[in-house]
C-alpha cells in the first residue's frame, strides 16, 4: 500500500530523516513510534506531499507522491498534529468546504459529510462554530476531514495529544473502529497509546528505523533470554541456594515486598536458557511450595527506552536529526480562538 525507500530529509546541515526505508501493507494498524523529535511528523509530512524529500521517495498503491500527486494523495486522509481548521466555520460548513477541496462531486458531499459525523460522533455538534467547541470535538472534526473523499488510507499525527483521559479513550476508540475500512497510520511518543491501538509498531529515533514488528514479536525478539520472577515459601537464604544451584542460571537476586514466610527472586538465565521447567522440578522435588513462576524479561516500554538511549542510538555519523521546530508540523490554518468550550 504504501512503500518509503531512503527517505531522506535535510533542513540545511541538519539531518532530520536518515534513509528511512519500510513497507505499509493494508488493512493493518501502524503505530510510528519515536521519542520527540525523532523525525515522525517529519517523515508523515513526506509521505503525504506536504512537504518534498532531500532525497528518496515514496509509493502510494504504486504512485509517487512526487511524480503523480493527485493520484496519490486522493488514496490519502492526513490529520496534522494540528487540526487545519477554520474556527469561524461551522463543523458542516467546514466539512463541505474540505470535501469541494478534496474535488469530491457535489452530488456525493452531503453523503459523505453525514458519514463522516456520523463516524466521528460529531452529530450534536455539526451546527455549532469550531472556536466554540473543546479539543477533543476539534480532534474529532480533524478526523472527519480526513474521511472526506474514502481514502483508503488515515495518516493521523499524534491523535490524542493534549487531550484529556476520557477524550483519549473515546479517540482510541475511534481509531479502531476506523481500522476496519482502512489502513491506519498514527504517531505518537507515548508507548501505551501505540499499544492500545496498532497491530504493528515502528521504532524511529534521530530519523533512522530501529525496530519494527507485531509488539509481540518485538518484546521476544529484542527482549534476549527471559528472566524469570520467582516467589518460593520458606526462608529466603535457603531458596536462592536452590535456585542458584540450578544448571543454566547466570545471576539470582532477592526481590522486596514478598508476603510473609515467602521469597521472591528475579533468576537470570545465561544466553538461550529457558528455565521454567527446571525451576519447576527443583522446587517439587526439594519439598518447597511454588507460589509464583512468570517470565520477567524486557517490557516493550523498556525495549523502546533502550533503542532510543541517547547513548546507544545515534546514527552512523554521528548526527542527531531533528529539523527546525522539532519534527516539522505543519501549522493549523488558523489558531484556535477563545470561546466557551463544549465537553466532549
Amino acid at each position: 500500500m504504501i512503500e518509503v525507500r531512503e527517505l531522506v530529509k535535510r533542513y540545511g546541515g541538519r539531518l532530520a530523516v536518515d534513509g528511512l526505508s519500510f513497507t505499509v501493507e493494508s488493512g493493518q494498524v501502524y503505530g510510528f513510534l519515536g521519542p520527540n523529535g525523532a523525525g515522525k511528523s517529519t517523515t508523515m509530512n513526506m509521505m503525504t506531499g506536504y512537504l518534498g524529500p532531500t532525497a528518496g521517495e515514496v509509493l502510494v498503491d504504486g504512485h509517487s507522491v512526487a511524480d503523480e500527486p493527485e493520484e496519490a494523495k486522493r488514496r490519502i486522509g492526513y490529520l496534522p498534529e494540528q487540526p487545519p481548521l477554520y474556527t469561524e466555520m461551522t463543523v458542516d460548513e467546514y466539512l463541505e468546504f474540505a470535501a469541494a477541496l478534496k474535488k469530491v462531486p457535489r452530488a456525493d458531499r452531503a453523503r459523505q459529510v453525514d458519514r463522516a459525523v456520523e463516524r466521528t460522533r460529531l452529530g450534536e455538534v455539526r451546527r455549532r462554530l469550531i472556536r466554540n467547541l473543546s479539543k477533543g470535538y476539534r480532534q474529532r472534526v480533524g478526523i472527519a476531514q480526513a474521511l472526506l473523499g474514502d481514502p483508503e488510507i488515515i495518516i493521523l499525527d499524534e491523535p490524542t495529544v493534549g487531550l484529556d483521559p476520557k477524550q483519549i479513550i473515546e479517540i482510541r476508540a475511534l481509531i479502531r473502529a476506523l481500522a476496519a475500512e482502512h489502513t491506519v497510520i498514527l504517531s505518537s511518543h507515548i508507548l501505551a497509546e501505540v499499544q492500545a491501538v496498532c497491530g504493528q509498531i515502528l521504532i524511529i529515533h534521530r530519523g533512522r528505523m530501529v525496530a519494527s514488528g507485531a509488539p509481540a514479536e518485538l518484546e521476544r525478539r529484542l527482549a534476549g533470554s527471559q528472566a524469570l520472577d520467582v516467589v518460593v515459601k520458606g526462608e529466603e537464604a535457603a531458596g536462592r541456594a536452590l535456585l542458584s544451584a540450578l544448571p543454566g542460571v547466570r545471576s539470582v537476586e532477592s526481590v522486596p515486598g514478598a508476603e510473609p514466610g515467602t521469597a521472591g527472586f528475579r533468576v537470570e538465565p545465561r544466553a538461550g536458557e529457558d528455565l521454567r521447567e527446571a525451576v519447576f522440578r527443583a522446587c517439587a522435588a526439594a519439598e518447597r511450595p511454588l507460589l509464583g513462576l512468570r517470565s520477567g524479561g524486557l517490557t516493550l516500554e523498556e525495549i523502546f527506552l533502550k533503542l532510543t538511549d541517547d547513548e546507544e542510538a545515534v546514527t552512523e555519523n554521528g548526527t542527531s536529526g531533528g529539523g527546525p521546530g522539532g519534527d516539522g508540523e505543519i501549522p493549523a490554518a488558523e489558531d484556535a480562538a477563545d470561546g466557551e468550550e463544549e465537553e466532549a
